[in-house]
């Protein structure tokens, strides 16, 4: 539904992250997670505390972003 929707107007990465994570989709999560980064998407500051990637905080990128989005603040 996302994709559909991001064809017709702007998805933040933030948002298909979300959606990857309570999927379990990793992959995708992270991805989105770096895209989320990369734009500076300002919800991006929680990715410490936001308990829908509490599956992803054992991956060393996971580990690795969440380095990087404290050094850009």
């Amino acid at each position: 539904m996302l994709k559909r929707q991001s064809t017709e107007h702007y998805v933040s990465p933030w948002t298909f992250a979300v959606s990857y994570a309570r999927m379990g989709e990793k992959y995708g999560a992270m991805q989105n997670l770096e895209k989320a980064l990369d734009e500076r998407y300002p919800s991006i500051v929680f990715i410490e505390i936001e308990p829908v990637f509490d599956s992803l905080r054992s991956d060393p990128r996971f580990a690795d972003l969440l380095q990087r989005v404290s050094s850009s603040q």
